[in-house]
């Protein structure tokens, strides 16, 4: 057998592809399944079964559309009210693949109906587990996305889900979750590429703390998460539609000028550091990187026109397979080329770039903000002296309260800070945005605890 990832870091989140003897099984696909459809096709296997962990709450799943492409049985847990054709597997049930099976684990914690699946040869012996949002690398999957009304509920079925993949598995299965690289499913961050059950025996917390001290500790430490992810279940228990890569529609910098002045997003996808030297007033810096989609999705008003603006189509179509993982498929159109082109004729904006370092002190004479767009758990363990707190997630609606005049933005790396530099960036106001890590903050003795 052969376990393959699928990487999508730019969610935190694995797919695999096990295949054996011509023979392939996916578990937990992304939406743009034609990432898997190329895997299975260099591997020389037919896919047979599609399986979902769960229902998810951060991304759009490809499960359903991959299963009908590719004719598959599509495997998802029983429990929950969905709109379309699957088999519905409880405790106990089995998965037959020909050249391996897998058992289905009832797992609750990450969601009510959350099962594991264990990779078991043909001889029965287990060499693997798909966890989804359950065991994690050195952590679980989160326990409030269901519901602050379940939150407690849950988190105790999580502790005695992961006590049971301890107790029931080899201490050398390997671990396969589908959460824990960056997602915010996790409940706390989790370390490593891989480990196996006898790993996480000494180091998971549900393996090592008692059950009401993980509890509180896991309810304690919960922070806020992308505001995308109510959106996420309703599209996958109703059945994604088929999903569309296509380009957008081109965008003039006329018909661009008109979006801008109406009031709607359009997006940036350049460097943040090129933004901030010039680019049209209105638009909003969303580097193209890792964390992209996450804070696009998260700051976004859901169904509102987007259009994008890039320098090549290459990005326009990286940022298009981004957008649709999370359920964002409408787009406005796209304008591409370089910004003096697509300013044609108007003024552009700038403002400046900055590290901490430069930091001047306020004095009576210099007035000055810093901002820091961190999340409150983050701005409470350490912060700038005498910096304001307003995290990234919620500047939209509290734009007003950043005072006028000097304002230098930082978030933990500059990427939080670059979008918040372009939302408050506006005439009554000097915007710097600090393009440093946090950690020399902390070096240069800016900081308090």
């Amino acid at each position: 057998m052969d376990v393959s990832i699928i990487e999508t870091s730019s969610l935190g989140d694995r797919s695999y592809l096990i295949s054996a003897e011509g023979t392939a099984v996916v578990v937990d696909p992304q939406r743009d399944i034609d990432r898997v459809l190329h895997l299975a096709r260099d591997r020389g296997t037919r896919i047979t079964h599609v399986l979902e962990t769960h229902i998810h709450n951060d991304y759009v799943t490809g499960g359903l559309e991959l299963a009908r492409v590719t004719n598959a049985e599509y495997v998802v847990p029983a429990g929950d009210d969905l709109r379309y054709q699957r088999r519905a597997v409880k405790d106990g049930d089995i998965i037959d693949a020909g050249a391996f099976t897998l058992l289905v684990l009832h797992t609750p914690g990450h969601t009510h109906h959350h099962v594991a699946y264990v990779l078991r040869e043909n001889t029965g012996v287990p060499v693997g587990v798909f966890t989804g949002g359950s065991m994690l690398y050195g952590s679980t999957g989160r326990t409030d996305l269901v519901g602050a009304e379940h939150t407690e509920q849950l988190t105790h079925a999580q502790y005695h889900s992961v006590r049971r993949l301890a107790a029931e598995l080899p201490p050398e299965t390997a671990v396969y979750p589908t959460h824990g690289f960056g997602s915010f499913c996790s409940a706390t961050p989790t370390s490593g590429e891989s480990s196996t059950v006898g790993e996480q025996r000494d180091t998971n917390p549900a393996l090592t703390q008692d059950e009401q001290s993980y509890v509180d500790e896991l309810i304690a430490g919960l922070t806020a998460y992308p505001a995308y992810y109510a959106h996420m279940g309703v599209i996958n228990i109703a059945g994604p539609a088929p999903v569309d890569l296509s380009a957008p529609e081109p965008v003039d910098p006329d018909e661009l000028r008109r979006r801008i002045d109406n009031g709607e997003w359009v997006v940036d996808l350049r460097d943040r550091t090129a933004f901030a030297a010039g680019h049209l007033g209105g638009t909003l810096s969303f580097e193209l990187s890792d964390s992209f989609v996450t804070y696009l999705g998260w700051l976004y008003k859901w169904g509102a026109p987007l259009t994008l603006i890039s320098k090549n189509h290459e990005d326009i179509a990286e940022a298009r397979r981004e957008l649709v993982r999370i359920g964002i498929d409408d787009l406005a159109g796209a304008a591409v080329g370089e910004i003096h082109t697509l300013i044609d004729g108007t003024e552009p904006r700038s403002y400046r770039v900055a590290q901490f370092p430069d930091l001047p002190p306020a004095s009576a004479d210099r007035k000055i903000t810093v901002l820091d767009v961190r999340r409150t758990d983050e701005y409470d363990t350490s912060h700038i002296h005498d910096a304001i707190n307003i995290p990234l997630h919620e500047l939209t609606d509290r734009i007003d309260t950043v005072p006028a005049g000097e304002v230098w933005v930082h978030c933990a790396s500059g990427y939080r800070a670059s979008i918040a530099a372009s939302l408050i960036d506006r005439p009554h106001r000097d915007v710097v945005l600090i393009n440093d890590d946090y950690d020399h903050a902390t070096d240069l003795g800016l900081t308090t605890q």
